[in-house]
């Protein structure tokens, strides 16, 4: 379908809630929205592309057809968009790729030698499982725990496979585990403090403390006090245990804490467990960049809660939820449970989203390599611009009062300075300072080198960056489309600390840059190398013409005998010390006196 095709289907679209399917020209499905009203939602994507993000705008570039389902209300178009998300995995949406779930303690007792260990989905394979308690890590510190106080193995070693088959390792050592990898001991009495785990992890903490006191009696009366002490020992651990740390390790925790973050490369979503107030696991994900962060929060806390088929009684959100309250109603009609969404201004739980926030930047930091982050940063510049920046040109003048005129040229390729490119130019023919002349002569002087192929113009920029306003840019386009070239060409607008705020297009347009640290600091960098360059090279030819003039004052001092004796001396300061002798070594003796008088005379 064309653009005009699109629109005109967009805009014959039901004022009813629904979801939308955007397909490419191969029919796979790239993007999936849900709408509260399908005609006002979809037809947004053809209207004016200027108001749209750079992802949105090419997201629809690659927009051959679309489908539509109405829905009988809005909460039903969300149940099915998670649905079709999950189904399809669309290219632009943002997607959690960790859609495990979260891990159960699964532990099959049609085992000889049951071990506990995790499970990222429940099965219908005749196994126990228990949980979800939350994370992995919180799972795992429930499988610890209970290996701990049964003295039960922690490492990777199967059973009865490697029964005597090595030494016993250090958990033994420590008296963390019983050492059933050596021979001789009883698979019965295995089987049974597994059984007690698992009591345990059903709640029935009396049942196995009146177990084990028992057989600590019975013990006793054999007088079998070594297995008593350690009967006694596992029975004070379990009793501890039941009142403590297995209850607070096997909770879900009662309140999420959501962060998002994103550097110039990556993004990371991050999600604070809390349970009683403390902080007891953190869950994170490096997900793609997008301009919407709050599209980008709601999205993918959708998609964390449905994969994970359970959630707390209280998630804090870093940006408001459009559809918070129906979100809410899907988990209480999935999970059996109402859960409260909100998002914290003030107080204890904006204190609590403002760590989730810092842990997800500290993430997403830790994972970003320097080159990744230039390389994001151009990215960013051009998906602004609307076109490649592989090749940057920047331009500068400098002068004081119309004397000694230069520019200067750099290139920054890849977001890299190429200072091998850098040029210097002296400005001809120019007798006051005139800015708007100056850039065009130089811009004129650069493309006119280019058209003639000669070496190291012979490379063509992808855009422009002048110093200067709308009117510095309208003249340097001016000057070269004479030329017959054409290329994107942006004035560095200044603010009052002379930095570049925006950049403006010789018809007007201004791209605001300031309020995006990592592009206004890159820009910011071209400025202030090119100015450097410019400056540089402005004071050397400063320094000659000054150097230069003075010797020229003295008689019998020309062009070539001031040449000469600067490459001796390289200074006029050392030539001003030098004895007659020392410069007679440069100069006949006439010149030499003549030197000398000049700068001993008031002597």
């Amino acid at each position: 379908m064309t653009f005009e095709e699109l629109k005109q289907k967009a805009l014959s679209l039901p004022y009813q809630p629904g979801v939308y399917l955007m397909q490419d020209k191969q029919g796979t499905v790239i993007y999936v929205g849900k709408a509260k009203k399908l005609h006002n939602r979809v037809s947004q994507y053809f209207q004016d592309s200027s108001a749209h993000t750079p992802k949105t705008r090419k997201m629809v570039s690659n927009i051959d057809h679309f489908d539509t389902i109405v829905a009988r209300s809005e909460f039903e178009a969300l149940v099915l968009e998670c649905s079709l998300i999950k189904r399809h995995m669309p290219k632009y949406n943002i997607l959690l790729k960790d859609d495990k779930g979260y891990p159960y303690l699964r532990i099959d007792l049609k085992q000889e030698y049951p071990v506990m260990e995790l499970s990222n989905r429940v099965s219908d394979d005749g196994a126990s499982y228990f949980g979800p308690f939350g994370g992995r890590y919180i799972t795992q510190k429930v499988i610890d725990t209970l290996c701990k106080t049964f003295r039960l193995p922690l490492c990777s070693k199967k059973f009865p496979k490697d029964i005597g088959r090595d030494r016993v390792c250090l958990n033994f050592h420590m008296n963390h585990c019983d050492g059933w990898c050596q021979k001789g001991k009883d698979a019965e009495e295995y089987r049974r403090r597994i059984l007690q785990a698992v009591k345990l992890l059903q709640g029935n903490y009396s049942e196995v403390s009146a177990e084990l006191r028992s057989n600590m009696e019975q013990a006793a009366e054999k007088l079998e006090f070594e297995r008593a002490a350690e009967l006694r020992d596992r029975l004070s651990a379990i009793e501890s245990l039941g009142q403590k740390q297995l209850v607070t390790a096997g909770r879900m925790a009662d309140m999420d804490v959501i962060g998002y973050a994103k550097t110039e490369a990556k993004a990371c979503f991050a999600v604070l467990h809390f349970l009683d107030g403390n902080l007891i696991d953190k869950e994170y994900e490096i997900v793609e960049l997008t301009d919407d962060e709050q599209e980008a929060v709601s999205s993918l806390t959708k998609q964390f809660y449905m994969a994970r088929k359970a959630a707390p009684r209280e998630i804090l959100l870093p940006y408001e939820m459009e559809d918070a309250d129906l979100f809410s109603q899907l988990l209480l009609e999935q999970l059996g449970r109402k859960v409260t969404i909100r998002t914290p201004q003030r107080g204890d739980n904006r204190r609590l989203l403002e760590l989730s926030q810092k842990n997800a930047m500290e993430e997403a930091e830790r994972l970003t390599t320097k080159a990744e982050r230039l390389n994001g940063t151009v990215k960013l510049l051009s998906d602004m611009l609307g076109h490649s920046l592989h090749r940057l040109e920047a331009y500068d003048i400098s002068n004081i009062a119309g004397t000694d005129i230069v520019a200067s040229m750099t290139v920054f390729q890849d977001g890299k300075p190429k200072k091998s490119d850098y040029k210097k130019f002296k400005l001809k023919g120019l007798e006051d300072q005139d800015d708007y002349a100056s850039m065009r002569q130089v811009l004129n002087r650069r493309f006119t080198h280019y058209q003639a192929g000669d070496k190291g113009f012979d490379e063509f920029p992808d855009a422009l960056l002048i110093d200067g306003g709308i009117v510095h840019a309208e003249a340097v386009r001016e000057e070269i489309e004479g030329l017959g070239i054409s290329l994107p060409i942006y004035g560095m607008v200044k603010d009052n600390r002379h930095r570049t705020r925006a950049l403006v297009t010789p018809d007007g347009k201004e791209i605001s840059i300031s309020s995006i640290p990592a592009v206004f600091a890159f820009i910011g960098r071209i400025q202030e190398e090119t100015h450097r360059f410019a400056i540089t090279y402005h004071r050397s030819l400063r320094s000659k013409r000054i150097t230069g003039s003075t010797l020229s004052e003295i008689p019998g001092i020309g062009e070539t005998r001031s040449k000469a004796l600067l490459k001796h001396f390289k200074s006029i300061t050392a030539i001003r010390a030098a004895r007659l002798s020392e410069l007679e070594k440069v100069l006949p003796k006439n010149a030499a006196q003549a030197v000398y008088d000049h700068f001993h005379s008031q002597e």
